[in-house]
């Protein structure tokens, strides 16, 4: 994966000396008319909608201005690469954290510096989540939004368990699990289970971390085979396996976490805030509230994802480009945006004033802002997260001992990140 990265990058470099030796930028008069393009894509219609109705209201105050508005169904970056390699990229497009180290390092992005001006009040944003699209003391792009992780319980089920005190750390956690794994009929048969994980990595990294452990280090090669890295990871494979209280959705015959907690098939889950919309059009008798991840070798932790808008470095109407990023990263924009809960604003003053820092379900995914791991490692992430992936599933089946696994992963992992350099 790494190596067709770095593919992709060299291809893009030679398109873009060609693209831009062949094109001149043209300067545009006050009335004319410019149509830029914006790629990203939608989770649902309504969401979809959402965005329509943002748009909307940008061209109603910038009628010089049409946007089209592109979204990519299936394989976003993939495509994106291809139409960014085939110089026939949006203006504007999405970016997810975990993909922007490698897109910022090799020049595919228009740096957003010169067109920053103080009255847009970059000190507004989260520094954190910010942090995630600045490379060498320049910003590449801004944060639409993001979700941190929560923990979301059913109320019932803790009710009818006797369990009044949320859990504060994994050990009461652990302890609930148990308390929740309910066989009702006493025929070997799990009704309700504790506890639903997704065993992938980027749900994991902030226990990689609580007890010293890293993921990658300085020269992008993977690390997390250590034993203070599988102290955290070891929670959970023993939660899964010794405890019996705990399943991934393929246990029980579901996609994800969210269809697990919303059949009531797990009493609790870690999700992030795009589970509340869904919860509410699906499952409307759903009684869940959500609060902090618990503690972790007595550390708060949990994971955030971010996406920014970015502007395209081969734009030829950059100016436009950057109305359109800064309407809809600016306090209005972000506002409309933001206000259908499928994500939440990455301007502090817009969370205040929509109210999530003090909403019962939102403000859990709030307060993780402040000490969240981001989903981002640099650009040998892609290779890390699929060895890592393949061979933790494995130790949670008890296939192999975690840090086997672990140590599979990482060996593999680096073998390939060696060959691509």
């Amino acid at each position: 994966m790494h190596k067709k990265l770095l593919l992709f990058v060299a291809l893009y470099l030679v398109s873009l000396i060609t693209f831009t030796g062949c094109s001149a930028v043209k300067p545009t008069a006050e009335n004319d008319i410019v149509t830029i393009r914006l790629s990203g894509w939608t989770a649902n219609p309504n969401e979809r909608q959402q965005l329509q109705e943002v748009l909307n209201k940008f061209t109603a105050k910038h009628q010089h201005i049409k946007v089209k508005y592109e979204a990519i169904a299936d394989q976003y970056m993939d495509v994106m690469k291809t139409r960014l390699i085939g110089g026939t990229a949006a203006d504007v497009f999405y970016l997810d954290a975990f993909e922007a180290p490698a897109f910022m390092k090799y020049g595919v992005l228009e740096p957003l510096d010169s067109y920053i001006q103080p009255e847009f009040n970059l000190g507004d944003f989260s520094s954190r989540l910010l942090s995630a699209f600045q490379y060498q003391s320049h910003t590449y792009g801004l944060p639409k939004d993001f979700s941190t992780l929560a923990l979301f319980y059913n109320q019932q089920a803790l009710s009818a368990a006797g369990i009044s005190e949320l859990p504060q750390t994994w050990s009461q956690l652990r302890s609930y699990a148990k308390k929740l794994t309910i066989d009702k009929n006493k025929d070997g048969k799990i009704d309700q289970y504790g506890f639903g994980i997704s065993p992938e990595l980027a749900r994991q990294v902030f226990m990689i971390k609580a007890y010293g452990g890293e993921l990658v280090n300085a020269k992008g090669k993977a690390t997390f085979a250590s034993k203070k890295a599988v102290k955290g990871l070891q929670i959970l494979v023993d939660m899964y396996r010794q405890d019996k209280s705990t399943v991934q959705p393929s246990d029980v015959g579901t996609t994800s976490g969210i269809e697990m907690f919303g059949q009531g098939k797990v009493a609790m889950v870690i999700e992030g805030a795009w589970a509340i919309p869904y919860f509410q059009d699906t499952f409307p008798q759903l009684q869940y509230s959500t609060t902090e991840l618990p503690k972790i070798n007595n550390k708060k932790g949990t994971m955030a994802f971010t996406v920014a808008y970015v502007m395209n470095k081969q734009s030829q109407h950059k100016q436009a480009a950057w109305e359109l990023i800064k309407y809809l990263t600016g306090k209005e924009g972000m506002k409309s945006w933001t206000k259908g809960g499928f994500a939440l604003p990455t301007r502090e003053s817009v969370a205040a004033e929509l109210g999530y820092d003090n909403h019962p379900l939102y403000a859990p995914f709030i307060a993780g802002a402040d000490y969240a791991t981001i989903w981002q490692a640099g650009e040998t992430l892609p290779t890390i997260l699929t060895n890592f992936n393949n061979q933790f599933i494995s130790a949670l089946l008890g296939e192999q001992p975690l840090l086997n696994a672990l140590e599979i992963a990482q060996a593999t992992a680096n073998k390939e990140i060696a060959l691509a350099e």
